[in-house]
């Protein structure tokens, strides 16, 4: 039997991160429950210090996701979980972002105007690819 995954990257501000993730790779930000979150704090699971306001909704403080949009249950997705401390080595596990025909120096540009860090470009054969690092600093790849 195949199992599902996520893939979890640790962030200082999960939230704004799933939202400049979701935008990049074309995903969505999963819908908060407010309602379930209130009744986890009304049965005593959870306090209001769990929680924060973001984009207007009542969200979980410590993360928020990002999948396919109409994503089925078992699909991967990206959690962005709230961590105290701050990125202090090369990431172990990396995103390739794999843009198809769209012309991956466009792609580039607009992932710096929105606060990606351009790191270096490499080439293996004849496959290239430009190395960044989104707003937290967590490297990515960019390739066709």
């Amino acid at each position: 039997m195949g199992y599902s995954f996520q893939v979890t990257v640790d962030a200082a501000a999960p939230h704004p991160l799933a939202d400049w993730w979701a935008q990049t790779l074309g995903w969505a930000v999963e819908p908060s429950d407010e309602a379930f979150i209130r009744s986890m704090i009304e049965q005593g699971h959870a306090t209001e210090a769990d929680t924060t306001t973001h984009a207007g909704a009542l969200v979980w403080k410590e993360g928020a996701a990002i999948s396919l949009p109409d994503a089925l249950p078992g699909t991967p997705r990206v959690l962005f979980q709230l961590v105290p401390e701050a990125k202090t080595v090369k990431n172990r596990v990396h995103l390739d972002v794999r843009v198809g025909e769209d012309d991956p120096e466009a792609v580039r540009a607009a992932l710096e105007a929105r606060g990606a860090t351009f790191l270096h470009t490499a080439s293996q054969g004849p496959h290239t690819w430009v190395t960044m690092a989104d707003p937290e600093g967590n490297e990515f790849c960019v390739s066709r």
